[in-house]
């Protein structure tokens, strides 16, 4: 697994499909999430206010397409009882890919942002996917 410092941008083939579905901001770092995204796979920490983070291990399915559902699972701190899984469109993932990267260059930790968190354990009203597995 490549670091996000060492991501190689995916080919202009692969974010050109994408491109259509992110506000012109987005587009200069939307060629490393594509290949953060083809990776399947992201460690990092969760920040967690006045505590220490705790790890996590995410890991997907990847598809070409950006309405194409893809199921992520995430594993926090290496405890099979501490992991979630959601089905969600590979174009909103990718977003969230974006947040993980710019979290990354603000703050030098590997980390979903907030909205990703609310949507992965049913806080986000618009995601009745949203499931623990154990």
């Amino acid at each position: 697994m490549t670091s996000i410092d060492q991501l190689e941008p995916a080919s202009k083939g692969d974010v050109m499909i994408y491109q259509p579905y992110y506000h012109k901001d987005k587009h200069k770092i939307l060629p490393l999430s594509i290949s953060l995204y083809q990776q399947g796979r992201l460690e990092g920490e969760r920040r967690i206010e006045g505590a220490n983070g705790i790890t996590f291990a995410a890991s997907w399915y990847v598809s070409k397409l950006p309405s194409e559902l893809t199921r992520c699972r995430i594993q926090f701190d290496g405890q099979a009882e501490l992991s979630y899984e959601m089905t969600i469109l590979n174009a909103e993932f990718i977003d969230y890919l974006i947040e993980v990267i710019n979290i990354k260059k603000e703050t030098r930790v590997v980390d979903f942002p907030q909205g990703f968190y609310r949507k992965l354990l049913k806080m986000d009203d618009s995601s009745p996917t949203a499931t623990l597995s154990s």
